[in-house]
């Protein structure tokens, strides 16, 4: 592959993953705050696992076999970038809830395209992606740093009048915004990420013409999919499937009360991080991730599939553990993002790894979309229901939250998932015969 064409690539996973990494830290502690219910909360949220899994047996192949990819990725960020755009301006739930339909509908199919237009360019993809993926990566963290001069108390910065610029940064830097007023400034989340889908619309013209993929032969997808949920009979496929949801389930647990844990006040019994460092300190556990991906494949040689993602699982125990018994130690809870990369990689990578290398050919593909109905869809719509019901109705009474209760129930969770894949997922040693049952797929 041409250098130019792997920046090329390279920065339209930069902007992909930006849009999301803008909008998605904060928006779990937005919503109270615009008085939307717990279950409101949940059908907005839930916009977003809606899609993907639409996506997943719908827009994805229409856009694949219908248009440019570059074309349907302009006209997608264009409008999608104008609906979240929106949601700024937007107080009231329909309209905010049609809004964030609005754009997850046309984002997420963006996140198959983006890397249908990545290989369609690559000689060697198996060389060639990993490096450009990891631009996604580095979106999603230069998503969090802009906030950390939008969400600024200005009247402070004013008050301890700073004299040069050294002073002046380090007063942005230390007077972060809390309470009412950062909730009413993460509208500019929406803002940004608004503004990098417009980039990336205009941007996706300059990107390598990819013609639509020829239709194959009718019922081919079908049949695929039926295949792959035949798989679902091998005990060791079903067991790693369901641990896949509940995993998704503390991945999304995290996303919906790290972002208003962090932000909870040391008074109240949190951790009082300041506001326009809230996003940058979740983005540590997407340092840690680029990291412990360099890693990944020398500890899958040395401790094997289940314990590797045993270790994933652990992670979210343990991270939770930590809010639960140290939620007023900053330190700490700035030091345990880290696990979030290794949660991450030890898991979700090594399940794409697993089913790469233990799946049939002719249903690979339909066999990582089942994993990611559970890791996008249903993993994301179970937390996105339950998380706002468990912390505003039963471990919140009189605005002060029980952080040790609410954090003990995913710590609990992880543990019993852990012990459960420990037991039960005892994969083969050779990979999952053929759909025909003529050999293995190596």
């Amino acid at each position: 592959m041409p250098q130019s064409h792997r920046f090329k690539l390279f920065l339209m996973m930069v902007l992909e993953f930006f849009i999301w990494g803008a909008w998605l830290p904060l928006i779990y502690g937005y919503l109270p705050s615009l008085g939307f219910t717990a279950g409101q909360q949940s059908w907005i949220l839930n916009a977003f696992p809606i899609a993907a899994i639409v996506g997943m047996f719908f827009s994805n192949q229409f856009a694949d076999r219908n248009f440019a990819a570059e074309k349907f990725l302009a006209f997608s960020h264009l409008v999608g970038g104008l609906a979240i755009l929106g949601l700024a301006f937007t107080k009231s739930f329909w309209p905010f809830f049609g809004l964030m339909l609005v754009h997850c509908l046309l984002y997420v199919p963006t996140i198959s395209i983006c890397n249908s237009i990545a290989f369609a360019h690559m000689k060697d993809p198996a060389k060639e992606f990993g490096p450009v993926r990891m631009g996604g990566t580095i979106g999603w963290i230069l998503a969090a740093w802009p906030f950390t001069f939008i969400f600024v108390d200005w009247a402070k910065v004013a008050e301890a009048k700073p004299e040069g610029v050294v002073a002046w940064l380090g007063a942005v830097l230390s007077f972060g915004l809390s309470g009412p007023a950062l909730q009413d400034a993460t509208k500019w989340t929406y803002i940004v990420a608004g503004l990098a889908s417009f980039v990336l619309a205009g941007y996706s013209l300059l990107l390598p013409h990819t013609p639509p993929k020829k239709a194959g032969v009718a019922g081919t997808e079908k049949l695929a999919w039926l295949e792959a949920m035949k798989l679902l009979k091998h005990p060791f496929v079903l067991v790693l499937w369901v641990i896949t949801f509940v995993d998704a389930f503390l991945l999304y647990t995290y996303f919906n009360w790290t972002g208003s844990f962090l932000g909870t006040a040391q008074a109240a019994g949190g951790p009082g991080i300041p506001g326009n460092w809230i996003m940058p300190v979740m983005s540590i556990g997407q340092v840690m991730e680029i990291l412990t991906m360099f890693i990944l494949g020398a500890t899958l040689k040395k401790l094997g599939w289940r314990t590797t993602m045993v270790v994933g699982i652990l992670g979210h125990a343990a991270r939770f553990a930590i809010y639960a018994f140290f939620p007023q130690s900053q330190a700490l809870i700035v030091l345990v993002q880290l696990v979030h990369g290794v949660c991450y990689a030890f898991f979700f990578a090594t399940v794409y790894i697993f089913v790469d290398t233990y799946f049939p050919k002719d249903t690979r593909s339909s066999a990582q979309g089942l994993f990611n109905m559970m890791i996008f869809g249903f993993g994301n719509i179970a937390a996105n229901f339950i998380c706002p019901w468990l912390m505003q109705s039963v471990f919140t009474v009189d605005k002060v939250t029980n952080f040790q209760g609410l954090f003990m129930v995913p710590s609990l969770i992880a543990l019993g998932a852990a012990v459960a894949l420990g037991l039960f997922f005892h994969p083969p040693k050779a990979p999952v015969p053929t759909t025909s049952g003529a050999g293995p797929a190596h």
